[in-house]
Order: structure tokens, then C-alpha cells, then sequence
């Protein structure tokens, strides 16, 4: 099926459930997870049994589901395919084989280049929604050295983390996630004063990113700079 809107951002959805007061996965009402204007109108494809702590915790049996999701996504007009949660890398490189879009499924694909624009005394802050399932693995870094500028830290414990994980989801106030992410950049900070920039894994994250930029005067990369970036691509 052709979309009315044939040039289109694709975002891989979460599931987020019908009952009243659960996140939805429509832009329009969902500024949560769309908190960025882009030239290209939106569209997005629910990921089936693609749940906040399945995808967290990394499940590959969504891989199916997340292939038909993104084709789906491509027929509808989509010109690059994203997703809502970053922890959906774990299917880029299956996702990125079989469509004849780009795909940036998250915003980890950035580690490996924000890494070669700071100096080498310089580290890399990782925030994430959570760092017990952020692994290696997920950073895309193979050489010691380099892995070593990467730091990790997480709101695991948080209300983020916790409404996100109720089936269905319960929004979160803006006020709270600030509190969380300002408080482990502040860990982070301290035990690591060479953080010379922070990357954002959260798909909830960029919400709060111009009140982090001016508290900490670091600069700040989040998926909405990759789709950005993307988009520009292909426009």
C-alpha cells in the first residue's frame, strides 16, 4: 500500500498497549517519543511482542517481527527506518540487510564516531535507560584502547525505567527524567572528569537534552541528530 505521505520517517514501535493513560505510539499524541520536528512526516509500525523489557533485556526471537515491521514500514513510504527504543540495535545489522533504506535503529550506531571527534584523553559518557542490559556488545567498539573512553551510566531504579516497564506503559513527567539523567551525569562526571560529551541512548532522553546542554555546557548527541543527519540523505 502506497502512503498518502509517500516520503516518510519509519519508526519501529514498542508495544505500548490500548488501556487508558498508556504511552501510544502515535506521534500526535506521543510527544515523548517524537519530541523533534523533522521535514518528513511520520509513520510507525508496532513491533509485535516488542515490550519495553523484552527489547531491553534483548530477546532474538523479535528479529522476525522486526523485519516484517520495518518492510511494512518501506510499502507505506518510509525513506529511513528508526525505532523508539535504542536497545532495538541488537536487530540493526538484520534490519539494515534487508531493507534498501538506511536503517538507525538506535543511537549507539554514534560511539564509534563521536570516539574519533574528541581527543584521545577524552571520554565518551553512554547514558541509557539501563546500564545492566547496555553491554559491550551493543557499542559497536572492538579496540581496547578506545573502549576504555567509554563510560556507561544508567537510571535503572528510576521512574523512567519503572513506568516504561509496566505493561501498559505510564507516561513519565519531563521534570522526573531531567532529575534522573541529570543525577547520573553527575556519577558519571565525577568519577570520570575526562567526559568531554555525552551520547544519549534513551529514546526519552532528547526531551530534556537542551536543559542538560546548558547545565553541563557538554555537548550532547541523541537519536534525533542521527535521524537528522539520515533524513538530510536522502532529502
Amino acid at each position: 500500500m502506497t502512503s498518502q505521505n509517500p516520503r516518510s520517517l519509519g519508526i519501529l514501535s514498542l508495544e505500548y498497549g490500548l488501556l487508558p493513560g498508556a504511552m501510544s505510539a502515535t506521534p500526535e499524541q506521543s510527544s515523548m517519543l517524537y519530541p523533534a520536528p523533522y521535514d518528513f512526516p511520520i509513520i510507525t509500525e508496532t513491533v509485535e511482542g516488542a515490550w519495553a523489557d523484552t527489547v531491553i533485556r534483548g530477546d532474538p526471537a523479535l528479529e522476525p517481527a522486526c523485519l516484517a515491521a520495518a518492510k511494512s514500514l518501506v510499502e507505506r513510504g518510509a525513506v529511513v527506518i528508526s525505532a523508539d527504543c535504542g536497545f532495538f540495535i541488537r536487530h540493526q545489522a538484520a534490519v539494515a540487510a534487508a531493507m534498501n533504506v538506511p536503517v538507525v535503529l538506535s543511537s549507539l550506531l554514534l560511539v564509534p564516531t563521536l570516539l574519533r571527534e574528541l581527543p584521545r584523553a577524552a571520554k565518551l559518557a553512554v547514558v541509557t535507560a539501563d546500564s545492566t542490559n547496555c553491554g559491550e556488545d551493543l557499542l559497536g567498539v572492538n579496540d581496547p584502547a578506545d573502549r576504555a573512553r567509554v563510560v556507561v551510566g544508567g537510571i535503572e531504579g528510576g521512574k523512567l525505567l519503572r513506568n516504561a516497564l509496566v505493561r501498559p506503559p505510564i507516561p513519565t513527567d519531563v521534570a522526573d527524567i531531567e532529575k534522573e539523567v541529570s543525577a547520573c551525569i553527575a556519577r558519571l562526571r565525577a568519577a570520570h572528569p575526562e567526559i568531554a560529551a555525552i551520547l544519549f541512548e534513551c529514546t526519552a532522553f532528547p526531551l530534556v537534552a537542551p536543559a542538560i546542554r546548558r547545565s553541563t555546557g557538554l555537548p550532547i548527541y541523541d537519536i534525533t541528530d542521527l535521524r537528522r543527519l539520515t533524513l538530510a540523505s536522502v532529502s
